[in-house]
């Protein structure tokens, strides 16, 4: 209030600021600042009355008996006891560069599943592909699974063996016509997110995506890994120049055949 340091709303808890002259706000404003909001309505505070407050039981029942009021697939949250409560999520897959899983090793079956057998450690070998885009994996979760653990089920899915800081959650919303992309923390709680937003996948929906800090970190892939990375651009690079003659050999045998179609023609 008194400096107008500004922060994120995440990065608060890190500041220290020496304030020991309180009351001199309105005193130590320049004419420029003028334009700026009252002392009293700083940045963190406004955070602070925009963050939710944690639902009590009763409010949490009637959300959940609105929400299953609206779902239309059977996909229906259940309030437990304890106050926790369960219900499912989509989470889109959008990754654009491949990822490692082990080689050789059979599709996970649903005695693996229950049995929580972890097919990845019996293999050494690792391969890596691209996987489908924009694939959609739906989880199960309760209101306590964080981001973390989401990432981190999504990956065992997918028997996928990369470290799972290289990967992020993000939540997806369409406003005003546009789409915006938000990167959730790891303690936050999807199913929380899903419930408050409702069932419909327009107003709010989960994708996975590679954990972007500006340039690729390639000192956190293994040489394996990058190895593949090159066998694989290598033969991307190969079938785009055989797609390209092809394309052009058809446009050659056409261009040919139209010339022998006008020859003798007047004109």
């Amino acid at each position: 209030a008194d400096c107008r340091y500004t922060c994120h709303q995440e990065c608060r808890s890190l500041i220290q600021l020496d304030c020991r002259r309180p009351g001199q706000c309105q005193s130590q404003l320049s004419p420029e600042s003028t334009l700026l909001p009252p002392c009293s309505q700083n940045v963190t505070q406004t955070a602070e009355e925009e963050k939710p407050k944690p639902l009590t039981i009763q409010e949490i029942k009637q959300k959940i008996e609105k929400y299953n009021a609206k779902v239309t697939n059977c996909l229906l949250m259940k309030l437990n006891d304890d106050g926790t409560y369960t219900g499912f999520i989509k989470v889109h897959l959008k990754l654009c560069r491949p990822v490692t899983v082990p080689a050789g090793i059979r599709p996970q079956s649903i005695y693996d599943a229950l049995k929580e057998v972890n097919l990845a450690d019996m293999t050494d070998k690792r391969t890596s592909f691209y996987l489908p885009l924009d694939a959609i994996k739906q989880l199960h979760i309760s209101s306590t699974t964080t981001v973390s653990e989401v990432i981190q089920g999504l990956l065992k899915k997918f028997m996928v063996v990369d470290n799972p800081q290289k990967f992020a959650l993000f939540k997806e919303m369409r406003k005003d016509g546009q789409v915006l992309f938000q990167k959730l923390p790891l303690t936050e709680y999807p199913l929380y997110l899903r419930l408050l937003a409702g069932p419909d996948t327009d107003v709010l929906s989960f994708v996975l995506k590679e954990n972007e800090t500006g340039e690729v970190e390639w000192d956190a892939f293994s040489i394996p890994e990058l190895q593949n990375f090159l066998m694989i651009l290598d033969k991307e690079e190969k079938d785009k120049i055989q797609q390209v003659q092809r394309k052009y050999e058809k446009f050659k045998q056409k261009l040919h055949q139209t010339l022998k179609e006008a020859r003798g023609k007047p004109g």
